[in-house]
């Protein structure tokens, strides 16, 4: 077990909007929720955007702008791990299986980054899985897992690898191998998805065995496997996620009220454990970021 843990915030996601009241989506409000969490004691924000009439997920370089500028005029020092997922859905046409269906959403190198280009946060996520998954098949092959690998680390931006399914860490391997990916890349293990690896202390157990000697991770489970594949995170030596992207409930029919009081839960956990919680520059030593 690690003797300081850092905590991630990531606090809106792109799925549907769940049914709570306070579930951020104006660029506003996201930004608070994200000065909350951090406040409260989380190091990183894992930052997706919506738009701010609907909710829907948003791609709107504008809206990433608003959003990312509004916390880093009020916290400097937070590190801000920007999503870049959206633009690898394939939803399959029921006509003609060649074809895309309604929803598909590829984008080429250059739009995935387009904010990532603009804006150069501390780090981004990077999703190098091709499986079933969003109701479709996430389709990130070699040659584009490549391109962005490389367009990151010339941003000077920090990648930090998804890892959805046993394969993922054999790919990673080959990736960092050819000089797509930094040496000392982070990991982070989603737990609980469809056809993905399970959120079970076996599943975590196997994930972190797969990794290089040294590897800084963060384990994370979906929905009801949130705070307890936390607490597996800090026992096998990780790190923590938590946040609305993941769930709204703190257990079984409690929603939190935000952000930050699952923060606090989090905290409260690496508390009982017996470690640490790692503040922001604390974290950026661990990740080699830059203050």
């Amino acid at each position: 077990m690690a003797d300081k843990v850092f905590i991630t915030c990531a606090v809106t996601g792109s799925a549907p909007l769940p049914k709570h009241p306070n579930f951020p989506f104006r660029p506003d409000h996201v930004a608070q929720e994200a000065l909350d969490a951090a406040a409260a004691g989380a190091s990183i924000i894992h930052l997706h955007v919506r738009d701010p009439q609907t909710g829907a997920p948003s791609q709107s370089l504008e809206d990433y702008r608003e959003v990312v500028g509004l916390i880093r005029a009020k916290n400097s020092e937070l590190i801000l791990n920007v999503t870049t997922g959206p633009g690898c859905t394939w939803i399959q046409s029921e006509e003609d299986p060649a074809l895309p269906g309604p929803g598909t959403l590829m984008f080429t190198a250059e739009r995935r980054l387009e904010h990532i280009l603009d804006l150069k946060p501390d780090m981004c996520t990077l999703d190098i899985c091709t499986m079933n998954l969003w109701g479709g098949a996430a389709i990130n092959l070699k040659p584009m897992v490549t391109r962005l690998g490389h367009m990151i680390q010339d941003a000077g931006v920090l990648p930090e690898i998804e890892c959805f399914e046993a394969g993922d860490f054999v790919y990673a391997d080959d990736l960092i191998a050819e000089g797509a990916l930094p040496a000392k890349v982070p990991y982070t293990f989603v737990l609980g998805t469809k056809y993905g690896l399970p959120a079970t202390t076996e599943a975590m157990q196997y994930a972190k065995n797969q990794l290089p000697r040294g590897a800084i991770f963060t384990g994370f489970g979906i929905q009801k496997h949130s705070f307890p594949m936390a607490a597996q995170s800090v026992l096998l030596g990780g790190h923590v996620r938590v946040g609305f992207e993941d769930t709204t409930y703190l257990r079984r029919g409690r929603q939190a009220a935000n952000n930050a009081e699952m923060v606090v839960w989090a905290r409260d956990i690496i508390d009982r454990l017996g470690a640490d919680v790692a503040s922001a520059g604390e974290t950026r030593a661990m990740l080699g970021l830059k203050n």
